[in-house]
């Protein structure tokens, strides 16, 4: 049997508004409804953004610790990402408040960026230091780092981390291409990643905007997993004339792993997959 498809969904990022799409969900209740409804089409992981009661990206846990309590109430085996982004706050500390979170509301990973990159509009800044501080702040509190590469170096970099003890194995990895300023999407440049991650690690794939279906698709057939949503993408179609859901983006990659013959992996086996064990595990930790 093909290894189960681990779905990781991604519903509102630090971009886009409701001038943008009417679709993304920017407040707990807006998310926790489409959480509940893409996990029924066979969502196992979400990554998780915070948003203010202005709709504004906020870093502070605060804003997190409903949205990842009503997840857990949603199915509490789910298992919950949060973001500890620097393209708007670069203090370490300030983007490390969410792993602070306790009891229901504690993550079970956080966003680890790997290195520095440009955005279209504005770049996103993580030094080695931050790096290295971010790591260690969620290793003290048993978070698990969700990995993001934009560049086959920053690959490299995790790995010296590895080596260096500052990350622990098994690593779950996103690979992200498409995005204006860095990788682009190709078969070549996924190799040039997929040639740096070792055999232990579990990666995945998203595309930036127009790309993330390819990617997706490409993830699926060469035995990755996917990370999908409105955060990455918000049309449906190549041509951006439709308004795409998170609900129908999931529900387009259940079908193509039905296609390539991948059944869609349950919450549980995602955190078997992670290395996380069960969620009653966790809690205990």
């Amino acid at each position: 049997m093909a290894e189960p498809l681990i779905i990781n969904l991604a519903p509102t990022g630090m971009v886009p508004t409701k001038e943008i799409t009417p679709h993304v969900p920017l407040s707990c209740e807006e998310i926790l409804d489409q959480v509940a409804s893409c996990h029924e089409a066979g969502v196992s992981v979400v990554h998780v953004h915070a948003r203010d009661p202005e709709g504004r990206p906020t870093h502070h846990a605060e804003h997190f610790a409903p949205i990842v309590e009503g997840i857990r109430e949603i199915d509490p085996e789910l298992v919950v990402c949060v973001t500890c982004s620097g393209r708007y706050v670069s203090d370490v500390a300030a983007r490390a408040e969410v792993l602070g979170l306790e009891g229901d509301a504690r993550p079970d990973m956080a966003s680890l960026t790997l290195g520095s990159n440009n955005f279209p509009s504005q770049a996103s800044v993580n030094g080695p230091l931050e790096i290295r501080q971010l790591a260690e702040a969620m290793k003290e509190r048993g978070v698990k780092p969700e990995l993001e590469a934009f560049e086959p170096g920053m690959v490299a970099f995790a790995a010296r981390l590895v080596a260096e003890g500052v990350l622990e194995t098994p690593c779950y990895l996103n690979i992200l291409l498409g995005n204006l300023g860095t990788a682009p999407l190709s078969p070549g440049m996924l190799g040039a990643f997929l040639a740096l991650v070792p055999d232990d690690w579990t990666w995945a794939l998203a595309g930036m905007g127009r790309y993330q279906l390819d990617a997706n698709l490409m993830a699926v057939a060469a035995g990755g997993h996917v990370r999908v949503g409105l955060e990455d993408n918000v049309w449906w179609d190549r041509e951006r004339t439709e308004l795409a859901t998170n609900r129908g983006l999931v529900d387009r990659i259940a079908a193509a792993a039905e296609l390539a013959e991948r059944p869609l992996a349950t919450p549980a086996e995602a955190r078997q997959r992670l290395g996380l064990g069960s969620r009653a595990q966790a809690a205990r930790a």
